[in-house]
């Protein structure tokens, strides 16, 4: 495994529920400010197999990112479920909810 890609995996379980983290906020705690993509590629196969808290991840307006209806469900109940609140418009307040990780050694 690539050590970008361990990183993420770090960050993202390190996210304490009823918190998120942007999808390029990530990327740049782990070392690639550009790799927003990557995460989304390591969340897309790698979720399941290191039982990562995929939920936590939204766009960097506070938005969930996917569009199929029954994952973004998903997500919307889990997030709510752990008390993160979402506006009318789908919309997370990220100054209210945003993890900030401390700096990986």
């Amino acid at each position: 495994m690539q050590p970008f890609t361990e990183r993420v995996i770090r960050i993202i379980k390190g996210i304490p529920e009823g918190q998120i983290m942007t999808y390029g906020q990530v990327a740049a705690a782990a070392g690639s400010p550009r790799g927003a993509r990557q995460v989304v590629r390591i969340l897309h196969s790698l979720s399941v197999a290191h039982q990562l808290p995929w939920h936590r991840i939204v766009n960097a307006k506070g938005e969930i990112a996917l569009q199929e209806d029954a994952i973004r469900i998903e997500q919307i109940t889990r997030l709510e479920g752990e008390g993160v609140e979402l506006d009318r418009h789908g919309k997370i307040d990220l100054e209210a909810y945003q993890y900030v990780p401390e700096p990986l050694l």
